[in-house]
């Protein structure tokens, strides 16, 4: 049986406001998820979230089938189609909103945050845009998938403030995106593959103000997903609730046909974090870095890269098995889980061996220019990765140098004896 998502949401005033401005969408016949948090006064936000909720609905209805290729067929060309499509969503909202708010003088500044999961089939693409939020709890494990378009925000991450300092800042409300307040906006999108047991939250900050991000795991472990979105809001509202509370959860379920596909998608990520480029990145970033991998299948004894011919791509071995050669001569043998390439994400030089498939083998690809579009748009990201390919590249010369070192006093040996064995 293919993939299935049940979901649930619930929306609440809080304690100290006289009306609720988020917005949320729960069409799981749609597979769209939505909540939106407005701003600019009673009224004013009411209309932004619930006008950006409307229109983003109605642009992925659609176009729906375009999230349907991506499931039927992610190669690149429908994963960029995905996101374009996710993002133009957005910014017809944002545009709309910006034009309703010229027109009405009362109605001016007004905006929303935005967080959208739309759903098919074994894949879900994220839109975002302000400081509501996505959560995902997987194996045990929750992981937030959105980051937060604050002031406070940008200043942890420039490391000009701490934790502690973000925690009690009198800026940490001030947003740095929203939809609506300009006619365009930059939006966040991200592409994650679906697992069975996997389960989204999405929320305003009206919960997640009160929740830290290790407590989310502890707080649904055990509890049934209808019963999530009430125990969300009556946490927030005992904890304070100075704000609106919106909380939307999103259980995918299902076993059977995409077992392979699963199997397959937990290989990609489990071999990813064990590559030292990308080791460091978090759960957010390597599923960025996955939204821009492709797979291809190799028969027994196809040459996959070859010796003197330039190559610009990273392959990481899925399931089979490849040898490299060197000068024809067998010097290693890659399983599931081995990687090789990566210098080709540098520059286009010609490889230094070749590889070639013992039995047929599936490999994941990651190539030079999709990976320095995504360094492009992932300033942090791009930093990650350029001081582990640092390293990668000081461990390689700390042992050629030790290799080096080695082979100078073997031949100085040689040298002494080489009399006394003239003799």
């Amino acid at each position: 049986m293919p993939l299935t998502t049940e979901a649930f949401g619930q929306t609440d005033v809080g304690r100290k406001r006289q009306h609720n401005e988020d917005s949320m969408l729960v069409d799981a016949s749609l597979g769209l998820f939505i909540v939106a948090d407005g701003m600019g006064g009673h009224a004013a936000g009411e209309v932004a979230s619930a006008r950006a909720t409307e229109v983003v609905r109605q642009h992925m209805a659609a176009n729906r089938h375009l999230l349907k290729d991506l499931s039927a067929n992610p190669s690149q060309d429908s994963r960029n189609a995905a996101q374009a499509l996710m993002e133009v969503a957005i910014q017809r909202a944002c545009a709309d909103i910006f034009r309703m708010a010229l027109s009405d003088t009362t109605k001016r500044g007004m905006g929303t945050t935005f967080v959208c999961l739309a759903v098919s089939g074994n894949k879900g693409v994220i839109g975002h845009v302000g400081d509501s939020r996505i959560y995902l709890v997987r194996h045990g494990q929750c992981h937030r998938l959105t980051e937060d378009h604050t002031l406070v925000a940008a200043q942890l991450k420039a490391g000009t403030i701490t934790k502690e300092q973000a925690a009690t800042s009198q800026y940490r409300n001030v947003i740095t995106r929203a939809v609506g307040i300009q006619e365009s906006v930059q939006v966040d999108t991200l592409i994650v593959d679906l697992f069975p047991g996997d389960l989204f939250v999405l929320c305003s900050d009206g919960l997640h103000g009160y929740l830290d991000d290790d407590e989310v795991l502890p707080f649904v472990q055990g509890a049934a997903p209808s019963d999530l979105p009430k125990k969300f809001i009556d946490l927030a509202n005992e904890r304070g609730g100075k704000d609106n509370i919106t909380a939307v959860v999103v259980k995918v379920s299902g076993e059977g046909t995409l077992e392979a596909e699963t199997s397959e998608a937990q290989s990609r990520m489990e071999a990813l974090r064990k590559i030292p480029l990308f080791r460091h990145l978090t759960y957010k970033e390597q599923t960025a870095v996955l939204s821009i991998a492709t797979t291809r299948t190799f028969p027994a004894g196809r040459e996959i890269v070859v010796e003197g011919q330039p190559g610009e791509e990273l392959f990481v071995v899925i399931r089979g098995r490849v040898v490299i050669e060197k000068s024809g001569v067998e010097i290693a043998e890659l399983r599931p889980g081995g990687h090789f390439g990566e210098m080709g994400l540098i520059d286009n030089a010609p490889r230094s061996a070749t590889v070639r498939a013992v039995e047929p083998t599936r490999t994941m690809v990651i190539s030079r220019l999709d990976l320095m579009g995504l360094m492009k748009r992932e300033s942090i990201l791009a930093v990650k990765m350029l001081w582990s390919f640092v390293q990668v590249l000081s461990d390689r010369l700390r042992a050629t140098n030790s290799e080096l070192s080695e082979a100078r006093q073997e031949l100085a040996v040689a040298q002494a004896i080489q009399p006394f064995a003239e003799e």
